[in-house]
């Protein structure tokens, strides 16, 4: 009975402030924990039973001890359960760790920690101090540039933008109705992830998937594995030169917030240039809300900071931008992730107030 009044008592026990930000403190260690359970493939050889970690330690070549502590410290955090004689196994969380979970993002966990990743993390002060881009400090170049020249390391980027992707498919697809529109057109769309997700909820729409070259290669297996390849037109090139006309809406995806508002410019002005008069475009980015809330924008705003030099951007932000660049914002459609679907036409953005963009 004691224990059960205890427990209770700690659950509604406000927790010190002291307590709090030690807990964010420590977040760097969570995140290289959850990255070497990652790596090593913890999840993939609980998938079909609990093992004792000298087993995990044994199948990962790893040191029993150093491994068990890691393990501890995930178990603590709900990621796998610890159980008697020192056996771990899957909880919810674990299982997202599952290299062909249908949500897995294992490799999502591998690219923000990998060595060459998390250090720009400890640039964040140069950053402030100058304005400039860490991930340029730590590495000499752009972060695409520096992709374009690290094979490996561009594959385990592209991995993890298509594991974001998988996991919010169904809310963006779920939030969006092509009425009118017969040809949408993703912009460094990759391998057609989300534009399959869209072909399939629309049997009406064609596709165009726009990328480089090097990206594009990759798409073909993709989009007949999701039974849509006869519907997408396949284009290559650089969308600060131009993009392929032909379509009557645009769609882009993580893309806006990669580049300051110069470059994004050029983008979009080139997105208006090959819209028709009539036409429509997309932009599915996190938006960042107004007051003190907790948003994952704010968090994912810093990695933009860092890496490619880009931004998470306010309501009003992406209408002044959008306006710059010749186009209408009409509405910020919310969905069931964090992400949200900007809608703009041709036109000014005269008059339109940040609170009209979420009706």
């Amino acid at each position: 009975m004691t224990t059960h009044s205890n427990a209770a008592a700690e659950a509604t026990t406000p927790v010190p402030p002291e307590a709090q930000l030690m807990q964010i403190l420590g977040g760097c260690f969570q995140s290289q924990a959850v990255y070497v359970a990652a790596k090593l493939g913890i999840a993939d050889l609980l998938k079909d039973r609990p093992l004792p970690v000298a087993e995990l330690a044994r199948q990962t070549s790893t040191h029993e001890r150093t491994l068990y502590r890691v393990l501890r410290c995930l178990a603590s955090l709900g990621i796998f359960r610890e159980t008697d004689g020192k056996v771990f196994e899957l909880t919810a969380q674990a299982e997202l760790l599952i290299s062909d979970h249908p949500g897995s993002m294992r490799d999502a966990a591998i690219f923000l920690c990998e060595p060459w990743h998390w250090s720009v993390y400890g640039e964040m002060l140069y950053s402030v101090t100058t304005g400039k881009v860490a991930w340029e400090r730590v590495h000499g170049k752009e972060v695409f540039p520096y992709f374009q020249e690290h094979p490996a390391e561009y594959e385990i980027f592209n991995r993890a933008m298509t594991s974001f992707s998988t996991n919010t498919l169904p809310a963006i697809v779920e939030a969006y109705t092509f009425s009118g529109v017969k040809k949408l057109a993703d912009i460094a769309g990759g391998h057609g992830m989300l534009l399959s997700g869209f072909l399939k909820a629309n049997p009406q729409l064609e596709g165009l998937l726009f990328d480089l070259p090097q990206v594009i290669e990759g798409a073909p297996a993709l989009l007949k594995k999701e039974g849509v390849a006869d519907r997408v037109e396949l284009k290559t090139g650089d969308f600060f030169e131009s993009v392929p006309g032909g379509a009557d809406a645009y769609m882009m995806k993580f893309i806006i917030h990669d580049w300051d508002d110069d470059r994004a410019l050029k983008i979009l002005r080139n997105i208006h240039q090959a819209l028709p008069s009539d036409g429509r475009l997309l932009l599915v980015e996190m938006v960042v809300p107004a007051g003190n809330e907790p948003h994952f924008s704010k968090i994912q705003d810093l990695e933009m900071l860092l890496s490619p030099g880009g931004l998470e951007r306010t309501p009003d932000e992406y209408g002044d931008l959008l306006a710059r660049a010749g186009f209408e914002l009409r509405r910020i459609i919310p969905t069931k992730s964090p992400l949200s679907i900007v809608e703009a036409f041709k036109g000014t953005a005269s008059g339109i107030s940040a609170a009209d963009l979420h009706r």
